[in-house]
């Protein structure tokens, strides 16, 4: 019984790395494998032990023939998938390149063989700004940890001064933090929860944290009304200002740029055949300011005049 629980596994471990939708094994391949990992058995026996492969769920096809051949049609992932995940992994800002080699690697294991060799040759390890310390992913595992337990934590925080030292926050004391969620946002992981010296959910940037600690007591109960994308959307797109209906007067190539901004439902209407009007629901802030500025003048808000005026002044600033 042991050794046919084995042999299973050796069989599906083998249509595993070396089949596919487009690559197939042969009986003889299979039982060349076998006897090389010291299991012995004929050929009329593997189909029988495929046939058990497929009672559990494993989606291999067989094609009958003078020597059967067979291939694991379906693996975890499949290869666009994998694709996907690696580019991911290799243009985070977040993952350090060695790291994002590492992953790479392990991600192009989730598929044949055949299909491995083809996402390597396409692995690209971008040479975008990557952090150094890869002591992130254990400062996010206890974070996470913390949160499954409903623990605080308690850790040092830091910044960099105009020599990029790293200068401790709050004079070098430990902060006690109970966090509720992690947010990946612009590359970088925040922990979100409530300070005990701010005495108010806030955010702290995981990367800039060190020496975690996951302590004794209980997190302090998460407000029942708290609306995580509410809170996100207040802190890092920092809305600031209160909400403002606003008029735009774009050029028509920048539509994407308005739907990707404000979502398919905007409203928008032709004003000449250069041009368009959005009308658009803002937090009149800096950050809003800095999104209209880079699109160059091609993009002009028109009203209401307070907003216009708030954006002059702003620029008059800058020029100083």
């Amino acid at each position: 019984m042991h050794e046919t629980k084995s042999r299973l596994l050796y069989i599906l471990l083998y249509l595993w790395q070396n089949t596919d939708a487009e690559h197939y094994a042969t009986t003889g391949d299979i039982l060349t494998y076998l006897k090389e990992n010291g299991i012995s058995c004929d050929r009329k026996t593997i189909p029988g032990d495929i046939a058990k492969l497929c009672d559990i769920g494993i989606d291999i096809e067989e094609e009958r023939s003078r020597e059967n051949r067979y291939s694991l049609n379906s693996h975890l992932f499949t290869l666009p998938e994998v694709k996907l995940l690696m580019d991911a992994v290799e243009s985070s800002k977040f993952i350090t390149a060695k790291k994002s080699s590492e992953l790479a690697n392990k991600l192009s294991q989730m598929t044949s063989v055949y299909q491995s060799e083809e996402l390597k040759r396409n692995i690209y390890i971008s040479e975008r700004v990557k952090p150094m310390n890869e002591q992130i992913y254990y400062l996010v595992d206890n974070i996470n940890t913390a949160i499954n337990q409903g623990k605080q934590i308690s850790f040092l925080y830091f910044h960099y001064n105009q020599y990029r030292e790293e200068v401790p926050n709050n004079d070098g004391k430990r902060y006690h933090f109970s966090p509720y969620y992690l947010v990946w946002n612009e590359d970088h992981y925040y922990a979100v929860g409530f300070s005990e010296k701010h005495q108010r959910i806030t955010t702290f940037r995981v990367d800039r944290m060190k020496s975690i600690s996951i302590l004794c007591s209980d997190a302090v109960p998460q407000p029942k009304n708290f609306n995580l994308p509410d809170f996100t959307r207040q802190v890092f797109d920092m809305y600031d200002g209160t909400k403002e209906k606003v008029t735009l007067l774009c050029k028509n190539e920048l539509m994407n740029y308005i739907v990707d901004k404000f979502g398919d439902e905007v409203e928008t209407s032709p004003t000449d055949n250069s041009h368009f009007k959005a009308v658009v629901e803002v937090s009149v802030s800096q950050t809003f300011f800095a999104w209209v500025f880079q699109f160059n003048g091609d993009l002009i808000i028109t009203n209401p005049s307070a907003v216009v005026s708030r954006y002059r002044e702003m620029l008059e600033n800058a020029l100083k």
